[in-house]
């Protein structure tokens, strides 16, 4: 019973304490938490004043401390994802946010406005669609990891014995942590995507699951957060995990991605596409190193899978990643290089079958995870592939649902479910299944890294490129475009805030919310607006000679004012760049 947390949680407030009670059948613990004082203990039912005012929740995220002192955050609401052995997952869909004051008289106008932005970047990150827990099970880990654990693994609380870098509450849970006696109230959460399906080919029925695990570290927004950091974690790193359970028997193949594992960063500077920059001063090896230290460790052999264009602005990174791994000389470390663009180009999406035939023997070296109904290992995953591309989602995605596929139709004929001969792709309703949820991972990746949804994800549901794909794909470039210049440094700070890499302080003599925008920031989108609205006229003002000339003179007048300002100023100006993390921990 060690590795579970209470399930049924009830709430009661007062003046003084917050009472955390579990209702788990034959429970008589209660959370408590001195508002005053901050501190946790634990205590029973019969300690709860009657006079306290109650309601349900379905978890604790953590306690945070703002300008206004601190704060405690809790699941409201969830939404049932499916059952996974036995075990029920859970989507957190809404939080609320207690202060522990009682009154914010103590502060001043300027920490009042201070402390609501905090709360709103706070709400900002919990908004973001991708929360999932469970109470009994520890989703964390894959399956293989699970596999070869010692007893006193199974003994930890599932806090105790979470992989750190997927636990998204984890610096909330560091007062709750600190304290074994009330790890059952705390509960792990992680951030990614999560999907399943009860599925049926050849009248067998299996259950196929998708668990995509987004990292903590090195954690935040497309042009922000690039390349790798000093301890060599790499930004946008999501493990992927494709589980099939038939018959008793479970079965698991997992992926990795992140960004290149270089020094290197792309601020926004107004450019559709900022020039990527490598560092000149870092000590690239030692940073790629660790990087792969690490993963090898974890995961066994590394088969990296570079889907950069090989000219322009993105060669110079190609380069510099296959140099890397040739100085390396890392036996463990293999290295291909695939120009998807250029090799795809004119929607010829049918040319991925030229990477696929390129790895196929290494994927079958590899292989995947397999444990029997007896619970008996029968074979382990020796390595994984680490895809990317530049932002490690959209080319990305659609490599590793090809992979993905070819290991599921391996799977599935060792299991009995496909006959010998049987091809996946034949499978119409399970084929549907198996695109739609994996371009909805693609979807939640874009979405928590990038602000919209993913590109080529028509592809990836219907196996083939669209026109309406490419009108869709132009829309949500529009959408990032907008964010990633415009709003992106507030949802970096809200990460960076969250995750606990910025710590407020009250007794800061000056705020970095203080910091005044620059006239530039606030003039930009203003011209665009305009200029926009011109154009929009002259297209009402159609036919009436007089207006119309008018109309075009003035839009064309604030559009090259527009021009001239991104011209002779800085594009760094214009951008919503981030607060609160100085800048070389962002590089």
């Amino acid at each position: 019973m060690a590795a579970t947390t209470y399930e049924r949680l009830k709430l009661h407030v007062t003046p003084e304490k917050f009472y955390v009670e579990a209702c788990d059948d034959g429970a008589d613990d209660v959370l408590t938490i001195d508002r005053v004082s901050t501190e946790v203990t634990l205590a029973v039912k019969k300690d709860v004043p009657p006079s306290a005012v109650t309601r349900p929740i379905f978890g604790i995220l953590g306690t945070i401390h703002l300008v206004a002192g601190n704060y405690l955050i809790v699941i409201t609401k969830k939404t049932k994802i499916g059952e996974f052995f036995n075990h029920v997952i859970w989507k957190a869909t809404e939080f609320d946010i207690l202060s522990y004051k009682k009154t914010m008289l103590h502060l001043t106008d300027i920490q009042l406005q201070d402390n609501k932005t905090f709360l709103a970047m706070l709400n900002s990150v919990l908004s973001v669609d991708g929360f999932y827990f469970s109470t009994t099970y520890d989703l964390t880990h894959t399956l293989q990891r699970l596999s070869n654990t010692s007893p006193e693994f199974q003994e930890m609380s599932l806090l105790e014995r979470a992989d750190q870098r997927f636990v998204w509450n984890g610096h909330l849970m560091r007062e709750l942590s600190a304290q074994p006696e009330v790890h059952r109230f705390a509960l792990p959460v992680l951030h990614g995507f999560i999907n399943m399906h009860s599925c049926s080919i050849n009248g067998k029925y299996f259950d196929w699951i998708l668990i995509s695990r987004r990292s903590c570290f090195r954690a935040g927004v497309r042009y922000y957060v690039r390349g790798i950091d000093s301890e060599g974690h790499a930004a946008n790193f999501v493990e992927t995990e494709q589980i099939v359970h038939y018959a008793g028997s479970r079965a698991s193949f997992v992926q990795t991605r992140g960004s290149i594992p270089v020094f290197w960063s792309q601020r926004p500077n107004l450019k559709y596409k900022p020039l990527p920059q490598i560092s000149k001063a870092a000590n690239h090896m030692d940073g790629f190193q660790r990087h792969f230290d690490s993963q090898v460790i974890i995961y066994g052999k590394q088969v990296i899978i570079n889907l950069v264009n090989q000219k322009g602005s993105e060669k110079p990174l190609e380069q510099a990643f296959a140099t890397m791994v040739s100085s390396l000389g890392n036996g463990m470390i293999r290295y291909f290089a695939f120009d998807f663009h250029k090799e795809c180009r004119h929607m010829r999406w049918d040319r991925l079958s030229i990477l696929m035939d390129q790895v196929a023997d290494i994927q079958d070296e590899l292989g995947y995870f397999l444990v029997d109904s007896a619970g008996k290992v029968v074979t382990n995953q020796e390595g994984v592939f680490r895809s990317n591309c530049m932002d490690c989602l959209d080319r990305t995605n659609v490599v590793q649902s090809l992979l993905a596929r070819r290991s599921l139709q391996a799977q599935l004929q060792r299991l009995g479910v496909l006959h010998v001969g049987q091809k996946l792709e034949e499978q119409d309703e399970f084929e549907k299944i198996y695109k739609n949820a994996w371009a909805d991972n693609a979807n939640a990746c874009a979405k928590q890294y990038a602000g919209t949804g993913a590109l080529k994800t028509d592809f990836t549901r219907t196996g083939k490129r669209t026109q309406l794909g490419l009108l869709m794909d132009g829309w949500n470039s529009l959408i990032r475009y907008y964010k990633n210049n415009f709003s992106d440094g507030f949802r970096q700070d809200s990460i960076d805030l969250f995750l606990g890499n910025y710590s407020v302080d009250e007794l800061e003599s000056h705020s970095p919310l203080s910091v005044p925008r620059d006239w530039k920031f606030l003039a930009l989108p203003i011209i665009m607006v305009v200029a926009f609205s011109m154009c929009i006229i002259c297209l009402l003002m159609a036919g009436d000679t007089w207006t119309e000339t008018l109309a075009y003179v003035l839009f064309w007048g604030v559009a090259s004012i527009g021009t001239f300002f991104i011209i002779i100023f800085n594009g760094k100006d214009f951008v919503d760049a981030p607060r609160l993390v100085q800048k070389e921990k962002l590089d």
